[in-house]
């Protein structure tokens, strides 16, 4: 047998990947909101929206959420051109890959084990994102790739065709062990169970008997109540069930003859013992659970009158969609991309726990004015009639902290300074895998690992008679890791004591000083010049290949992978 060969995307720069600083969070009471009472007993007040980076913002979240986040929405910039207009196509492609991979990482890791990711996106790089997510998943896990009609009317002045849908991949973190929910019936589904034969057992539908698959004791005679013969199935049919398995569901009275009794047989199926849910399939139509239209009306309604609405948010019925097929009621929602902020809106409507990131502006004017009157219960959109949702809970708004490091006028790393000891302590405590958990007694206490393994962060220069003192203070029982500035003595004369100089200890670990990584192309080569890139100007001009090549600064960054989301 051949040797199997793994299949692996390639592109410029795909070796390239981020040291990222696990950054803490600062919180910030001004912008965060809670209802004015509780409203209910399954109130959630822990949900969180971060404004920052979005990748250093996930990397924030991997020590305290890795394995528990259940359901991952995300809905990227799609690459369809105009984020990416000062680069050549080849190099675009090769930027948003390398993108959508280093968050792809992170956010496998954030899942739970039952966990699934779900990603809106086109036809521009659809299928590309679909192998890229089979190499961070496994293809194993991959589950589907759903169509949504996000449009309902044609476009007269497409060229060629008119786009009306997106797709939207699902991923399982392990498709052995994650389950799907069912949809929930309604009325609509329902409607076609009666009971014209008062049946005991409740309404009841009709189903086929015959079948095209081959069934060997599947073809003999059948009588009628009313004495009429059939003597077999339809031609090239078979009957589903044996002689002996029909005379016995005949007798149970589970077989139709019709109202004279003298119809072609059929199976009789009792809404009492059909599931409870409805399977989900894979093309969504803007009926069942809307379009980019009702999207905007949603989000018109929830934001200022002065706000500008993105062209293409995503409608409450698509998110809830999502949510009840893959969460229940407390389960962790995370949407790196917020946008408007429908993910957070849909997922506290529906009582799941929730995370959001965004680095835009918008983050201010749409989703925390969106957020307070959805706690409020003043938000009558979306999907806030079908669930019954009349308002409670609350968010916490968080900020990325700055940089742990910074260059001093030397050039020389150091301690920012911006921080104080408390935000240090908990950094570093982040830095070395550390919870951070200050004690009230022990002024050496900043965090612990296990019941007896603590840490201890100064800025001070520790001698060897202070930290003898520690030593004895923590005992043989405990172990202690001091994380200061310099400090007197051999690292190992105390053996319950491991000594680190900060910032020393950490400088290797990480990229510091980085705020964005919304566009990471420094380091990428450049797009091939085409034939004429080089050749001199002509009266003058430079051709517009050249001039396209030159246009690399910030105003081609600032549509990329931070701002955005909800796009299309």
């Amino acid at each position: 047998m051949s040797k199997k060969t793994k299949l692996e995307l390639t592109w410029i720069g795909k070796d390239q990947q981020p040291k990222l600083e696990p950054r803490i969070l600062l919180e910030d009471p001004a912008l965060s909101h809670h209802a004015a009472g509780r409203v209910t007993d399954d109130d959630f007040y822990d949900n969180r929206l971060i404004q920052g980076d979005n990748l250093l913002a996930l990397k924030s979240l991997e020590q305290e959420f890795a394995g528990k986040i259940k359901c991952i929405y995300i809905d990227p910039p799609y690459n369809t051109g105009s984020a990416f207009q000062h680069y050549d196509d080849g190099v675009e492609h090769s930027i948003w890959l390398s993108l959508m991979r280093d968050r792809l990482e992170l956010l496998r890791t954030l899942l739970s084990e039952q966990g699934s990711l779900w990603i809106s996106i086109d036809d521009n790089e659809c299928h590309y994102l679909k192998v890229l997510c089979d190499e961070i998943f496994g293809r194993q896990n991959f589950v589907a790739s759903i169509i949504w009609q996000k449009i309902f009317s044609p476009k007269s002045t497409a060229r060629h065709f008119s786009d009306a849908h997106d797709f939207v991949l699902v991923f399982a973190k392990n498709k052995e062990v994650w389950r799907r929910n069912l949809l929930s019936r309604d009325e609509k589904h329902n409607k076609s169970y009666k009971n014209p034969d008062d049946d005991p057992r409740g309404p009841w539908t009709s189903g086929d008997l015959s079948a095209r698959n081959y069934y060997s004791l599947g073809i003999y005679p059948i009588t009628t109540p009313a004495g009429r013969v059939i003597p077999g199935p339809p031609k090239g049919m078979y009957w589903r069930v044996s002689k002996e398995k029909f005379d016995a569901l005949d007798r149970d009275n589970r077989i139709w003859w019709g109202k004279d009794r003298d119809n072609q047989p059929r199976l009789k199926r009792f809404l009492s013992e059909v599931m409870e849910g409805i399977v989900p399939q894979t093309i969504w139509l803007h009926q069942e659970v809307g379009n980019t239209q009702e999207a905007k009306k949603e989000v018109m309604a929830a934001v200022p009158s002065d706000v500008d609405v993105f062209q293409t948010p995503k409608p409450e019925r698509l998110l809830r969609r999502i949510l009840e097929l893959s969460t229940q009621e407390g389960d962790w929602v995370l949407d790196s991309f917020a946008g408007t902020g429908s993910t957070g809106a849909t997922a506290h409507k529906m009582r799941r726990r929730w995370i959001m990131i965004e680095l835009g502006d918008h983050c201010y004017t749409h989703v925390i004015p969106r957020l307070r009157k959805v706690i409020d219960g003043t938000d009558q959109g979306g999907i806030t009639g079908d669930v019954g949702w009349a308002g409670g809970g609350g968010f916490r708004f968080y900020r990325l902290a700055p940089s742990l490091l910074e260059r001093d006028r030397w050039d020389n790393w150091i301690i920012s300074k911006q921080y104080n000891a408390a935000m240090l302590a908990e950094a570093m405590c982040k830095l070395e895998g550390f919870t951070y958990a200050p004690s009230q007694d022990r002024y050496w206490q900043h965090g612990h690992s296990t019941e007896r393994d603590f840490i201890f962060v100064t800025t001070q220069k520790l001698t060897q008679q202070q930290l003898h003192a520690l030593s004895e203070e923590v005992g043989p029982e405990r172990s202690l890791l001091v994380c200061c500035t310099a400090f007197r003595g051999a690292p190992d004369q105390w053996p319950n004591l491991t000594l680190k100089k900060i910032p020393k200890a950490v400088m290797a670990r990480c990229e510091w000083g980085r705020d964005d990584y919304s566009l990471a192309i420094s380091s990428l080569p450049s797009a091939e010049p085409a034939d004429d890139g080089d050749a001199p100007p002509v009266n003058g001009k430079r051709s517009a290949r050249s001039k396209k090549a030159s246009k690399v600064g910030a105003a081609g960054q600032a549509d990329l992978f931070g701002a955005e989301g909800e796009q299309a």
